[in-house]
């Protein structure tokens, strides 16, 4: 364990800590802290009984619970951790600073203490497959990596064993960033556009946050633009080290590009190498095309274009996006259970291939209009399969829809998931794709969407 990581770790002792928000990514933090003697305050707004095991686990980890409307009213800490989804500027967290008690983050403690090279993605899509492809390729290379941040798996708890060789690749998000006053070594921006103002005080907030990730780089650092972005290849003028440019419109002079014939290139400082052609990335989608192009952007120069191609042709996609589960006599079979609204399966399982599919639809209902999906539904579906406490809206929206007319699409009632996969194998024939994309959420059968897909993904495995 490395000197500055052990000093923080003991300083620990003897000091109240405060941890907002009781879930898995804090519990960890529970128990390492308590094992360098400092004192826990678990800290929620949830009542105990909606919190259930994690508040036992809490308490057995030995933490005291803070729960309620008023758990951060006079709270007394030397410590706060906050959650990101907690807003930086909150009354709250504002006059613990004015009373000297230090505000952090999970990560922001991380960075500072991280005694490896570090590389981080943020953007307003595509940042959680990009962070993955970059995890996958550099596994592949043989490095130890640790992945972690916005992707759900906590990093600090992992401290103590990191070594200096390892890689750590980070999702961060804007909540995340805001306060982050530690840059990366490689920074990645995918593309931003409006998100989360309902959070964000306004646009502008939400950009500056998103810049932290290479504002506090050093001349060695390396910054990873989407030039077909504009508000991401602003972020060039903030940038002190190495900038790396990728497009999936225009060659650049240094980065990734998609040439006009459809291979992948990359162009290191004028030293062209062809990669791979497009085709070869198994996962669908213009702007997978675009995530792959900003991961061979980063870690160029720490793995080897063979193994970026044995990564592409392999890597079935992030668990629920869009993931390819099987391809079963020649039918491909996709889990996109992270399509929870109508507008998510639009923009996703809707717009990635390039034939009409076979649609697995429907659930619980969020009082949401499905007229802009019904419209879309009779351009890019073949056969749609129904069920759920949507059903009706999603097949009322499709039949009062321009483009539709009897048999376009077929459309099938179905009870449950066995049901669905069935009826979608009978009506498939080589060739064709089958996507489970429910449009909505998964409470009327489930606990939620990863369960959906898992349950889904074991009916498609077990089919013969």
């Amino acid at each position: 364990m490395e000197d500055q990581i052990k000093r923080f770790l003991e300083s620990a002792n003897g000091k109240t800590i405060a941890l907002c928000g009781i879930g898995g990514s804090n519990l960890p933090l529970i128990r390492l802290f308590r094992k360098y003697g400092a004192e826990i305050l678990a800290c929620d707004k949830r009542s105990r009984e909606a919190l259930g095991e994690n508040a036992d686990q809490a308490e057995e980890s030995g933490a005291i619970l803070r729960l309620g409307e008023d758990y951060l009213t006079d709270l007394q800490a030397d410590i706060i951790f906050r959650t990101p989804g907690m807003r930086f500027y909150m009354d709250e967290l504002t006059q613990a600073r004015q009373k000297g008690t230090a505000v952090t983050s999970e990560m922001e403690v991380f960075f500072d203490l991280c005694p490896c090279q570090t590389i981080a993605v943020t953007g307003s899509d595509g940042k959680t497959t990009t962070t993955t492809i970059i995890s996958e390729m550099l596994k592949a290379e043989g490095y130890t990596v640790h992945l972690g941040g916005n992707i759900g798996h906590p990093l600090l708890p992992e401290i103590e064993t990191i070594a200096p060789t390892d890689i750590a690749v980070v999702e961060l998000s804007s909540f995340q960033l805001i306060s982050m006053r530690t840059s990366p070594d490689i920074a990645v921006v995918t593309n931003l556009a409006p998100n989360h103002l309902d959070i964000h005080k306004d646009m502008q907030e939400y950009i500056d946050a998103k810049k932290n990730i290479v504002l506090h780089q050093n001349a060695f650092g390396k910054a990873v633009l989407n030039l077909d972005n504009d508000l991401s290849d602003s972020f060039e003028a903030d940038t002190r080290g190495q900038v790396a440019k990728f497009s999936r419109r225009r060659p650049v002079s240094n980065g990734a590009y998609l040439r006009e014939d459809g291979f992948l290139v990359m162009n290191d400082y004028g030293k062209e190498t062809v990669i791979m052609p497009a085709s070869d990335i198994r996962i669908p989608g213009l702007h997978n095309i675009e995530n792959y192009l900003a991961a061979i952007s980063a870690v160029w120069g720490l793995v080897r274009p063979e193994t970026i191609r044995t990564v592409a042709q392999n890597f079935g996609g992030v668990e629920h996006r869009a993931e390819l589960v099987r391809v079963l006599d020649g039918v491909s079979y996709y889990n996109d259970a992270i399509g929870t609204s109508p507008t998510r399966t639009v923009k996703g399982t809707l717009s990635l291939y390039d034939r009409k599919i076979i649609l697995i639809a429907g659930g619980y209902d969020k009082h949401l209009s499905y007229d802009e999906m019904g419209a879309v539904i009779p351009d890019t579906v073949k056969v749609l399969i129904l069920f759920g406490a949507t059903a009706d809206k999603i097949e009322a929206a499709t039949r009062a829809a321009k483009g539709y007319s009897e048999g376009n699409p077929v459309i099938i009632r179905v009870s449950n998931m066995e049901e669905a996969v069935a009826q979608a194998r009978a009506n498939a024939v080589s060739g064709d794709i089958v996507s489970m994309s429910p449009a909505s959420a998964s409470f009327d059968m489930y606990k939620n969407f990863a369960e959906k897909g898992l349950h889904f993904k074991k009916i498609v495995n077990e089919l013969n």
